[in-house]
């Protein structure tokens, strides 16, 4: 049984939150089929996990973006605003939908298409739950550069000042987490223990006030967008 936390085996506890009762049947066989991950909620709107969350306390919730009423990208934002709020993993059938950005911003610790394979979902939700970043197959660096653009000029030049409050290592760090890079493949590069690396990014994400490591590389992107629209092109 893979330990949801250091001296924790208890399952990984997740809820589904989709408005197709079949979509969630399939993921719940699928989540369930291992060993140390439980399915502990169900919801089929977004209007009804508040208070789910409240009651079940899931460390994990898979969120489908699309949905009635109350979306998934609205839920993610409120979530956040919650005490010790639970890992958010952004669900759609689209590829680079527009959606899964505004996902990422609102504080969902990654997204991946539905069609994933099983081994593939039950990965994500340990590898979430352990405060790692989880994406679809393309690389953070490649949705993150097709995200940005000419219209968040204003972001960009904030990301680059909120970096400027981080410490040299902190920055490193960061720029290892703009590679998506664990925890440990962190600490190996910049000969530290995984604790440590764990501290540095506690208080970047807190410096930078935001809520997730994919937030994270979303600035170290903005503001390298920035410093290059700095530099004037070349004289033809």
């Amino acid at each position: 049984m893979t330990q949801s936390d250091a001296g924790d085996t208890r399952p990984i506890r997740v809820m589904l939150v989709d408005d197709d009762a079949m979509a969630r049947n399939g993921v719940r066989m699928i989540l369930e089929s291992a060993r140390d991950i439980r399915v502990v909620a169900e919801a089929s709107d977004g209007g009804k996990v508040i208070d789910a969350v409240h009651a079940h306390h899931p460390d994990v919730v898979l969120m489908d973006l699309h949905m009635p009423t109350v979306n998934g990208i609205a839920v993610t934002a409120r979530l956040q605003r919650e005490i010790n709020p639970p890992k958010v993993i952004a669900l759609t059938s689209i590829d680079l939908d527009s959606y899964v950005f505004d996902a990422l911003e609102a504080g969902a610790s990654g997204f991946l298409l539905k069609d994933v394979a099983p081994v593939d979902l039950q990965q994500a939700v340990r590898t979430v739950h352990h405060g790692d970043a989880v994406l679809s197959p393309r690389s953070i660096a490649h949705l993150i550069r097709q995200f940005v653009d000419a219209g968040h000029r204003e972001q960009n030049s904030r990301a680059l000042g909120l970096l400027a409050l981080l410490t040299p290592r902190e920055l490193e760090v960061a720029h290892c987490v703009h590679e998506d890079l664990s925890n440990q493949q962190i600490a190996r590069r910049l000969g530290c223990s995984e604790a440590t690396v764990k501290t540095h990014l506690s208080h970047i994400m807190a410096k930078l006030d935001v809520p997730s490591r994919v937030q994270v590389a979303l600035l170290v992107e903005r503001a390298a967008s920035s410093r290059s629209a700095m530099v004037p092109a070349p004289m033809g």
